[in-house]
């Protein structure tokens, strides 16, 4: 990707070349059912102490329809939305791109003024434990694990090309879900399989990690209590969903595994389901893998029971419509979140914060407050007047609850920019 740059020493030069101020970080976000991108701009050469406002915003929905998508983008002054054909996702993003510099959401004069991209990439297997620049070899491992997060790793792959194509030589960094998760003991991650299979790369790794790791310091900050004295469970719950059981700090469970499959029943993914449904279905009908995978990854879930669609905003219009359906769903959905809270509970011990993060978390009070019910020999007390005032990153328990519940707005992609900040600011 870096044509003329032929080495590590030569993208060096590059980004010492490039060291000005204000520094322009380029975000993409690319998550299951979303393209998420955003452009930070830093004036100063240390890092602020909270998370900055980006000066440009985009969101294309791939989920509005088959044939179109939604693309909202907006600025520090203006807002604006987009029908976009999604026949190619490649020009949907050059599209997204775009914007940046052309109508009322322009805020460059080029494209060119990008001084680095960071990539949220879901997996990262056991060859990265931290933020890297992306290179082939890169490229390559996160091609080699599509199969591993097959919703996900494509569609890095497809912002990271376009990057290339549009702006060129510019400095790309991939920051992995599965680094926050890589200290989880081994007797979390290992499986109860023939133990040749883990020799081979085969265990949990987890997901998330970024948000799960900022809405961690986030409550600390909030509690005003040091994040290493801590017990955390952060429900990151979106259209991909899972829970981290966080002690001192450090990521010691979480419902995710092998894959982004496993655990929590999601918008489109089962979840955790009995190994031989698998075999039964591909003995029964004679499924391939990609069939199967199809099924578990695309058409399970909230989406499965239901059969529209796996959006939480569907499921609960249809459930004040009476929809059977949508009320058997929901229920599925907190049983199942619930379950993966005792198994977190179990991994720690105690718990001092409830967390609740990422698009559903954040903005459905209805799944906090059916998620928190039944919690009081915890002395876990949801204070439904706070829960049903929009919180953002805000304590939202009652004043006598043991233990604190938070709502926090996850900032993954600040999070993004900071790893891609120390990187460009590492050859020094």
């Amino acid at each position: 990707m870096f044509s003329g740059l032929s080495s590590i020493d030569d993208i060096i030069i590059y980004l010492n070349f490039y060291r000005i101020y204000p520094m322009k970080i380029l975000v993409l976000n690319a998550g299951s059912s979303s393209q998420k991108s955003c452009l930070y701009e830093i004036t100063k050469s240390t890092l602020p102490d909270y998370p900055l406002h980006p000066i440009w915003e985009a969101t294309i929905d791939w989920t509005a329809s088959q044939e179109f998508g939604l693309m909202k983008v907006k600025t520090l002054k203006v807002k604006q939305e987009y029908q976009i054909d999604l026949k190619s996702k490649q020009d949907a993003i050059a599209q997204m791109f775009n914007t940046l510099i052309a109508g009322e959401t322009k805020v460059l004069n080029h494209l060119s003024e990008i001084n680095i991209v960071g990539h949220r990439v879901v997996h990262g297997g056991s060859d990265y434990s931290e933020a890297i620049l992306i290179n082939e070899k890169v490229k390559e491992t996160i091609q080699s694990l599509i199969p591993l997060a097959p919703t996900h790793n494509p569609a890095h792959l497809e912002g990271i090309e376009a990057v290339e194509r549009l702006l060129g030589t510019v400095p790309q960094v991939a920051v992995f879900d599965t680094a926050f998760h890589r200290k989880m003991p081994d007797y979390v991650t290992v499986y109860p399989i023939p133990y040749q299979y883990l020799q081979e790369g085969i265990k949990r790794y987890g997901f998330h990690g970024t948000s799960h790791k900022y809405c961690a310091k986030q409550t600390a900050k909030i509690l005003g209590k040091p994040l290493e004295f801590l017990k955390i469970i952060t429900c990151h719950l979106g259209n991909g969903c899972s829970l981290a059981a966080i002690q001192d700090g450090i990521s010691i469970n979480t419902t995710m595994g092998f894959t982004p499959l496993e655990g929590l029943m999601m918008g489109t993914r089962s979840g955790s389901i009995d190994p031989s449904i698998v075999l039964y279905l591909q003995g029964k009908y004679q499924y391939d893998v990609n069939q199967i995978n199809q099924i578990l990854n695309k058409e399970s879930g909230l989406k499965g029971i239901v059969g529209e669609s796996g959006d939480l905003r569907y499921i609960l219009t249809e459930m004040k419509a009476g929809n059977p359906k949508a009320k058997l769903a929901f229920e599925m959905y907190i049983h199942r979140l619930r379950m993966g809270i005792g198994q977190m509970l179990a991994s720690l011990g105690g718990l001092d914060a409830l967390v609740f993060t990422a698009g559903v978390g954040e903005h459905a009070e209805q799944v906090r407050e059916a998620t928190c019910q039944g919690w009081e020999f915890l002395s876990l007390k949801l204070d439904l007047e706070k829960n049903a005032s929009h919180p953002v990153d805000e304590e939202i328990s009652t004043e006598d609850s043991k233990v604190k519940i938070l709502v926090i707005h996850t900032e993954e992609d600040w999070a993004i920019a900071t790893e891609c900040w120390h990187i460009f600011h590492s050859s020094t």
